[in-house]
Formats: C-alpha cells, sequence, structure tokens
C-alpha cells in the first residue's frame, strides 16, 4: 500500500505541474476539481512542488490560487506522457524542417527517447514523419530568429532578395513589414506587407540576406481572410483572395474515372457513363489548365467556359507551329 501511495502522489504532483505549465493562474478549487482531490489535497502538493524546487506563488484573490513563476534556478522540467509524446513527434518533425536545427533536434529526440519508459519509445518509433514535397531547403537559424523578433517587435526589416529576374543586375534592397513566417513543402516563407506597392508579399527565407538595423515599425495587419495558411495556398494559385483556382474549368474525358481520379490532384471527378468521366478543377491560367489537361491521352470535351475552349484553341496553334518550325 505505501508503493501505491507513493506512486498516486508523485503521478498526481506531475499532473499538478503540468497543470501549472499550461496557464498563468489557476483558482484552488479549479486545480482539485481537475485533479480529483480536495483543496487541502493541492496546498500539500504545492508545498511538496516547492520542496522540489519549483516557484509556486500563492494569488490572493477572492478564489485564491496557484501560480508557476518563472525562475534562473527552474529545476529540471518534467513531462507527463502524453507531453513527452508530443515532445518526440515535434522533435522528430524539426528534423525535416530545413530550419538548420536538424542536428540539435536529432540529438534531443535521441535524449528524450533514452529517458522514456519502453512503452513510450514504442509509441514514438513507430510513427513514420516524412517532409512532404521533397527534401527541405536549408535556411540559416540565425535569419529565421532574427525575423521572428522583428515580427515579435513589429519592425520593419531591410534585406536583399535573389528572386529570379530577367535583369540580373544589382537591385535596391527590399522594405517589408513581417507578420508570419510559414513553412510549407520544405520551404520556409516569409509573409509581409510591402508598404510602397501597398500589397502582400511572399518571399522564400533561403533567398534572402538581411541588413542591420532594422526600420520602424508599424501597425500589423491581417491577411486577407484571416488564416496565413489559407492565404498562402492560394498565392501559390494565383489567386489574391480565397484559396481558388482563379481560372476554373469543366470537361468530359473519354476514360473510365478509375484513370482519372489517380492525377485529378484537387480537382472535382464524377463518372458520368461508362468510360467517361467529368473533372472540374481549375489553373493560375487557361492556357495552364488546357495544358495539364492535355496529360490526359484521350479525347476531351470542353463544357465550359469559353475561356478555356479558346486556351485550347490557343495550344492548337502554338503546337501546329512549333510542329513546323524548321520543317
Amino acid at each position: 500500500m505505501p508503493v501505491a501511495s507513493s506512486t498516486a502522489t508523485s503521478g498526481r504532483l506531475l499532473s499538478l505541474l503540468s497543470l501549472l505549465q499550461a496557464r498563468r493562474d489557476w483558482p484552488g478549487a479549479l486545480l482539485a476539481g481537475r485533479l480529483g482531490v480536495s483543496e487541502r489535497t493541492v496546498r500539500r502538493d504545492v508545498d511538496r512542488l516547492r520542496e522540489l524546487g519549483y516557484p509556486v506563488q500563492a494569488v490572493k484573490g477572492p478564489d485564491g490560487g496557484y501560480r508557476l513563476e518563472a525562475g534562473g534556478q527552474m529545476p529540471p522540467l518534467l513531462f507527463d506522457e502524453e507531453q513527452a509524446v508530443a515532445l518526440a513527434v515535434a522533435l522528430r518533425i524539426a528534423v525535416g524542417t530545413g530550419a538548420g536545427i536538424e542536428e540539435a533536434a536529432a540529438r534531443a529526440l535521441a535524449t528524450v527517447r533514452q529517458v522514456m519508459p519502453s512503452r513510450l519509445r514504442q509509441r514514438v518509433d513507430v510513427l513514420e514523419i516524412a517532409a512532404a514535397g521533397g527534401s527541405a531547403v536549408q535556411v540559416d537559424t540565425d535569419i529565421l530568429l532574427a525575423l521572428s523578433l522583428a515580427i515579435r517587435a513589429t519592425e520593419e526589416v531591410r534585406f536583399d532578395y535573389e528572386a529570379p529576374a530577367a535583369d540580373p543586375g544589382p537591385r535596391p534592397p527590399r522594405r517589408v513589414q513581417p507578420h508570419h513566417l510559414v513553412v510549407r513543402s520544405g520551404r520556409w516563407y516569409l509573409i509581409g506587407w510591402d508598404a510602397v506597392r501597398e500589397d502582400w508579399r511572399t518571399y522564400r527565407v533561403d533567398r534572402l540576406r538581411l541588413r542591420v538595423p532594422n526600420g520602424p515599425r508599424f501597425t500589423p495587419r491581417e491577411v486577407p481572410g484571416g488564416d496565413v495558411a489559407t492565404f498562402l495556398a492560394a498565392r501559390f494559385k494565383g489567386s489574391a483572395t480565397a484559396d481558388v483556382w482563379p481560372c476554373r474549368g469543366e470537361v468530359v474525358l473519354d476514360l473510365p474515372t478509375a484513370y482519372v481520379a489517380p492525377f485529378a490532384g484537387d480537382g472535382v471527378v464524377e463518372e458520368v457513363a461508362f468510360g467517361k468521366t467529368r473533372l472540374l478543377t481549375g489553373s493560375w491560367s487557361w492556357p495552364a489548365l488546357a495544358a495539364g489537361l492535355l496529360r490526359f491521352e484521350c479525347e476531351i470535351e470542353v463544357v465550359g467556359p469559353p475561356e478555356l475552349r479558346a486556351a485550347f484553341a490557343e495550344l492548337a496553334g502554338r503546337a501546329t507551329r512549333a510542329a513546323n518550325h524548321g520543317a
């Protein structure tokens, strides 16, 4: 019995510490309810955490409560099982982000895994996490940290940008109000407001070289639509607003649906008859949409709109000229 009681107390202390780390202030009654014990037991457990070196302060007020203060003499952090698994998953993802912390993340993962109970190691080891869209592009960690600080401080940044351009000559540094750092398909992107062009811009972080010092402070804005991931996805589709292709068309392909679906991407596929498939899909331009549909080696019936039919005619003219060139 003493062993079981001691184990229960240790587990409750770990749960209490986890709760105190999750929010700033905790009323004593709320902590007691979450832990399923009395407020008196909570007070005793808080005293035990203090004896272990955790700076738990009493909060005055009608309800009373507790707060875990930050301190330079913080004892080693403790994690419950869910936190430990979440940390291991996050570290494994970090290995493939291209943020310049891959080696450190791998070493940290090995350290965390070593101190895990065997049942948790088994849960973590079965996870197979790979970066979508190919290998990550390496980014200087110092640049990521500097951009993060600028975003927090709402300070304009200046940088040289190696953008593909017809003119290889020198260009003036960019001046951007940084708002978000986003990783997508193994690449880091800076989303910022260009006050000169009065528009949002997206930059690959691996192509920029920061200049110092930062510029003046600015008032943050909200990206169109309010959701950063949706906004970035829309920009990759050539849309300035919603996450939809600016050019969308409908065709009927002389192919079974089973042959079309694996190559339809985010298009909508519907069987209209035996061996015929309706496909509603989009692209950033009408010629690009028509060219993409031509990858299906079959007869194509254009349902609409007229812009798609015109794009097929334009591609046909290009193909004819290319076939006759030099003949």
